[in-house]
């Protein structure tokens, strides 16, 4: 009799408002989620409140409690003479449990009316989110440029443990004119990474990305490298300056410079021309046969040092391959620090090939560039490729200016020692432009990473 009259009540509650009534009943078991501590913590106020009761008692000699004790009994003893005890029981059990969950869902949403932005998720949801972000696997990535930045949008949602480390030799734009005009280190890639981390991702891009039209010596300049270049002025360096802009911007993740030293780039082509700048290399349109830096073999920053060796997973791409990765590579203390990772790492290759870069290169190509520059090593243990080839539209686009699909020459790669990743992370947008697709880029590493990690 009393499962039934359980089961009516239960009825009734959910034919009152049953979506609303079924969301509000999920939203208060989610705080019961394993990992949250809430359920130890609610169980020790529990246990607090009755040892406290039990002090007073002893106390004050047990008589207020005593009489208090009497009343309830007779009270209960009135309510079980008009209602069988299997009926009061279960009714009474159930009052002192729905007044217990009420009083706590009063506290908890009283505390979450203040947290929660307006319109915003609810605080429960935002817990868990954090709770498995936080927990998520120590993520390296290295590059530079719009790779970098499309990369970290991804990885975002799986992981708040990501760092980026990014190439500081960049020389053109506005970076470039910082760069002379007050010596700080090029902040454009920087800039980049930190607004893909941000929370506030959409908003905080536009405003990072907004370059002034107007101005004597604003013109062309973005808001983002001026507001890093006067963080570097005020903090006195660029790592000082991205690890306060994190802050202040919310970033998940951290963002770092590969080397506080002021780095020029300079590539030598099978002309015998040496050309000197970032910039500058695309620009003269030779193949490149070696690329270095002045100084030579700048140190690395101590704290990218201790993310890659105590990182669970690296990944090294995608973006121009000799003036946004290679760079990164020619700080000999982070070439050697992956060498010597024991975890899984990957190289991301680009979909197409760069006029003044790549022109002409296979994924082989690709790969025999980065171990050349780092001595002959082997940095990465798989390569990731496009598997599905563009849109007719964007490879006419691209051969317009000398770009071509990344051939993948399976056998080259093979004998190289690289297991090859293929997948579907192309994006197009409605003018034929090719970029990786940040959430589908995002979720084949994250597999990628599980399997390659099971195996070990």
């Amino acid at each position: 009799m009393s499962i039934g009259f359980l089961r009516q009540a239960l009825n009734a509650l959910r034919k009152q408002s049953p979506s609303r009534t079924s969301y509000r009943v999920n939203q208060w078991f989610k705080w019961l989620s394993p990992g949250l501590s809430i359920k130890r913590w609610f169980l020790i106020s529990i246990g607090g409140g009755l040892l406290a009761i039990l002090g007073l008692a002893i106390w004050i000699k047990l008589t207020p409690i005593f009489w208090m004790f009497e009343l309830v009994r007779g009270f209960l003893g009135v309510i079980t003479d008009i209602l069988p005890n299997y009926i009061s029981g279960p009714l009474v059990l159930l009052g002192g449990f729905l007044l217990l969950l009420w009083g706590q869902t009063r506290t908890v949403g009283s505390i979450t009316k203040v947290l929660r932005a307006e319109g915003g998720e609810e605080l429960i949801d935002v817990l868990l989110a954090h709770r498995r972000l936080y927990r998520g696997p120590k993520i390296v990535v290295i590059g530079g440029g719009t790779g970098l930045s499309t990369l970290l949008r991804g990885l975002k949602t799986y992981s708040a443990n990501i760092t980026a480390i990014v190439t500081v030799a960049d020389d053109g734009g506005s970076s470039g004119r910082l760069r002379q005009e007050f010596g700080v280190l090029p902040p454009g890639d920087i800039r980049n990474c930190l607004a893909a981390l941000a929370d506030e991702e959409k908003l905080l891009t536009e405003l990072f990305q907004y370059r002034f039209r107007a101005g004597d010596g604003l013109t062309g300049h973005s808001f983002g490298n001026l507001f890093l270049t006067a963080m570097s002025d005020i903090t006195g360096d660029l790592e000082r300056a991205v690890a306060a802009s994190s802050k202040v911007l919310a970033v998940r993740g951290q963002v770092l410079p590969a080397t506080l030293s002021d780095v020029r780039l300079w590539a030598e082509l099978a002309d015998g021309r040496r050309i000197e700048g970032e910039s500058n290399i695309p620009k003269a349109g030779g193949q490149i046969v070696k690329i270095g830096c002045i100084p030579a073999n700048p140190p690395a920053i101590p704290a990218v040092i201790k993310a890659l060796k105590e990182a669970d997973y690296i990944i090294i791409g995608p973006g121009s391959l000799y003036t946004s990765l290679i760079p990164n590579l020619l700080v000999p203390e982070i070439a050697d620090a992956i060498a010597k990772a024991d975890v899984p790492r990957i190289y991301i290759c680009n979909i197409m090939t760069q006029p003044g870069e790549t022109e002409g290169y296979t994924v082989a190509n690709h790969i025999q560039a980065i171990d050349a520059a780092c001595g002959d090593r082997r940095l990465f243990d798989a390569v990731l490729v496009q598997k599905k080839s563009p849109s007719e539209q964007s490879l006419i686009r691209y051969a317009q200016q000398n770009s071509h699909p990344v051939f993948l020459d399976r056998e080259a790669v093979i004998q190289l020692g690289r297991r090859i990743v293929p997948a579907n992370v192309l994006y197009e947008d409605e003018t034929g432009i090719i970029r990786h697709n940040p959430q589908k880029l995002a979720r084949v590493l994250v597999r990628w990473y599980g399997r390659a990690n099971h195996g070990r």
